[in-house]
């Protein structure tokens, strides 16, 4: 079969591999979806700490399920078969630290990964390994969600576990930094869930700013590149700022400018990672003091957040479809990781 494999940065081709066979304790997918991201992007360039071999790409998958290990459904009380359509998570919490018995499944601290130390799904054929099935993260698609649709539920369920810490309140004023796929995601839900008011989305890249406020409509369109976007945000709220700021850009000024425009109790997610060579802010403790300030991280997320997000786009609550504005075979994949780092789309996804 074909399949994306990462041997060092910079060395990332599709060959020819061995089918994987199925143990006992494991399930097998046809994928039929495995959308791109910029982590994939980064991973071409500059590997990552916890890929450690020479593995398969991939951690945003969607697929059918081809064959059942033989211990499987009696060991986790399922009733998976053949021909069943599923989406697995991405990241794999172990299930027994201290963090997982608490109920935070998306920072524990023993996460592995699909495409890291799984094999992932830029690939005909993939293996959902028992440390999935273990916790729950293999997921049925509702009937009217597409493949495609599901492989976004991934990106999706990191967007609601970031949201939901921020005790969102209707009628919001909320501020999206990012007008990539992940800031397409964070208005749809802002918006579809908690029904928050006026939004505004900020970019530096004019073309992608377009691009994704033709799809998602935001109330206002801010180019960061053009306008000091704090005095902006501080002109349309009369002065009071934005009650939500969610920074889903890795980028250091847009962390310091979301601390200079929030209101008073406003809530701000950091939810773009910033460069490990680079990962310092220039913080007004006083505006967190005086303002209330609550300052959220998001990292990932767990299996029921995945479960939520296909809930979610099964109801018409939160649409992807629209956003998913390139599909790509197999054989053209690293073409996707070009459109991305490109910014030419808003979401991309692959069909081996």
């Amino acid at each position: 079969m074909q399949a994306l494999r990462f041997h060092a940065p910079g060395d990332v081709r599709v060959e020819d591999v061995p089918e994987p066979v199925c143990g006992p304790g494991e399930v097998k997918i046809r994928v039929r979806n495995c959308s791109t991201c910029g982590t994939d992007v980064k991973i071409r360039a500059n590997g990552h700490v916890n890929i450690t071999r020479t593995t398969t790409m991939g951690h945003e998958v969607a697929g059918e399920i081809v064959e059942v290990g033989e211990a499987v459904n009696a060991a986790y009380g399922s009733d998976w078969k053949p021909g069943d359509r599923v989406q697995v998570i991405a990241a794999v919490p172990c299930g027994q630290c201290h963090e997982c018995r608490k109920g935070w499944m998306e920072v524990c601290q023993n996460q592995t990964s699909v495409g890291y130390q799984y094999d992932g799904g830029f690939a005909e054929f993939m293996i959902v390994p028992e440390q999935v099935l273990r916790v729950d993260g293999l997921n049925r698609i509702p009937d009217n969600v597409g493949f495609d649709e599901a492989s976004a539920a991934e990106p999706f369920a990191c967007a609601i576990n970031a949201q939901e810490q921020l005790g969102i309140e209707e009628g919001d004023f909320t501020v999206v930094f990012g007008a990539g796929p992940i800031g397409c995601m964070h208005i749809r839900i802002a918006r579809g869930v908690h029904k928050v008011g006026k939004v505004a989305l900020v970019d530096i890249n004019a073309e992608r700013l377009q691009m994704s406020a033709d799809a998602v409509h935001p109330d206002y369109v801010i180019n960061s590149a053009e306008v000091d976007v704090v005095a902006e945000v501080m002109r349309l709220t009369e002065g009071r700022g934005a009650d939500v700021v969610i920074t889903a850009t890795p980028a250091n000024v847009t962390q310091e400018q979301a601390i200079a425009m929030a209101a008073r109790q406003g809530r701000i997610s950091f939810f773009g990672g910033l460069p490990k060579t680079n990962p310092l802010i220039s913080c007004d403790s006083n505006l967190v003091h005086y303002r209330q300030l609550h300052i959220h991280g998001a990292n990932g997320s767990s299996p029921a957040h995945n479960k939520r997000a296909l809930e979610y786009i099964s109801t018409g609550q939160v649409p992807v479809k629209d956003l998913i504005t390139r599909h790509v075979p197999l054989a053209d994949v690293l073409d996707a990781f070009d459109i991305v780092a490109k910014g030419e789309a808003i979401k991309v996804t692959v069909e081996p």
